[in-house]
């Protein structure tokens, strides 16, 4: 007695799942690489600090870049100091905290004024530093 196949052998499908197979790790890799990101924004140098704050959740973060010119960037956005107040103004905003990553060449009184745009809308005040290297 003669066995017959009622399936037919496709060759195509055989190159189709390795693809198949890769694309999916592509995808898995992405995703969990993209929860590595810790801080997003612009690259600062931060000054050091010994002391560290546990992280603050769903904070406004604003950045200042010590150019020539001091540059203030809030949401990855530059802005003036009359433009983060009116950003920072919106009644949408319910945690009230602000992480200002300020450069270690920014002059203090620039970093004074923006923390003077927090506190005058009721901001509670975080300065970024990065850990003290040993």
């Amino acid at each position: 007695m003669k066995l017959t196949r009622n399936l037919k052998f496709s060759p195509a499908l055989m190159s189709v799942i390795p693809l198949v197979n890769v694309l999916f790790l592509v995808v898995i890799f992405f995703a969990m690489s993209s929860r590595f990101v810790l801080q997003p924004g612009l690259a600062v140098t931060l000054p050091s600090s010994s002391f560290t704050l546990g992280p603050q959740h769903n904070a406004q973060l604003v950045s200042i870049l010590s150019t020539p010119s001091p540059a203030i960037y809030h949401r990855n956005q530059k802005v003036t100091l009359a433009e983060l107040g009116e950003r920072l103004r919106d009644p949408h905003i319910k945690e009230r905290a602000l992480v200002i990553r300020a450069d270690r060449g920014t002059s203090y009184d620039f970093i004074v004024q923006v923390m003077n745009q927090g506190l005058q809308h009721g901001f509670s005040i975080v300065l970024a530093t990065s850990p003290k290297s040993q």
